[in-house]
């Protein structure tokens, strides 16, 4: 533990749930980590009531949040001003925010309260938005708006992978920085390998193909069951194992059955 004083670190998500996948592992994690090194880390999210708990990664504050439709089951906080006062009450020593939907407007209170706020980009605008059907040119033209608008709010833009990175980089924000999220090689690792393990899924396959995903719409699972498909077409004698859950699995394992995936 360091000998420098300790922070009170408050971070801000939406879309995240119980079951939701990187982002509530990353979120986790992090807090976990931030209270290890002796700070004390708060994490507000929307859920479906009022609630506040201790845990493993520090205090976790859940606010009412309306759902999104068609995300399935994902909420965002939408209340600004029982945000700013819960905010207000907190005094963080620094904010970090997972949102660029509904939580842009906290950059502006981070600034006025003098506290050094980041955001914290998972994903790419863009390739959200075409996930909606909005046209490739239209989607980057507004992802190009939303970003810019984002590093001007915030001190640092914090990009979990390249591809995040990728779309600041292209309106020339100089407040970006890439920090990986890694991975956990306690549970992921080669030595892990069971040859049993893989004969049983093969089912006399010469090709497995893994799918590791939450089945939501912006991860666009169906793309395993076309490549699996695509795979037999053209002769080759491949099986699929999928490693995930969502709201999209039911309607993936009735189009595996149809198509006898």
């Amino acid at each position: 533990m360091s000998d420098a004083p300790s922070l009170r670190i408050v971070r801000l998500a939406n879309f995240v749930t119980p079951s939701s996948g990187g982002l509530r592992t990353a979120l986790r994690e992090l807090g976990a980590g931030y209270q290890a090194a002796g700070h004390e880390s708060v994490l507000i999210v929307p859920g479906e009531r009022d609630a506040d708990e201790h845990t493993r990664q520090g205090r976790v504050i859940t606010l009412p949040g309306p759902a999104v439709p068609g995300t399935g089951g994902y909420r965002v906080l939408t209340d600004r001003r029982r945000l700013a006062r819960l905010l207000d009450g907190l005094a963080p020593d620094r904010l970090e925010v997972s949102d660029r939907t509904t939580l842009r407007w906290t950059g502006e209170w981070a600034r006025r309260a003098r506290v050094p706020a980041v955001m914290v980009s998972h994903e790419s605008a863009d390739a959200v938005l075409r996930t909606w059907g909005v046209p490739e040119a239209a989607a980057r033209g507004a992802a190009d708006r939303l970003n810019r608008r984002t590093a001007r709010a915030y001190a640092r833009i914090v990009c979990t992978t390249e591809w995040a990175e990728r779309e600041f980089v292209r309106i020339g924000a100089r407040n970006v920085v890439r920090a990986p999220l890694g991975v956990d090689l306690g549970r992921f690792h080669p030595s892990h390998y069971d040859g049993a393990l893989r004969e049983h899924h093969r089912g006399g396959a010469s090709v497995l193909l893994a799918m590791c995903s939450r089945l939501s719409p912006e991860k666009r699972p169906g793309r395993a069951l076309d490549t699996l498909a695509e795979l037999r077409r053209r002769g080759v004698p491949a099986a699929l194992v999928v490693a995930g859950d969502g709201p999209l699995r039911a309607r993936l394992e009735a189009r595996a059955r149809a198509e006898d995936l």
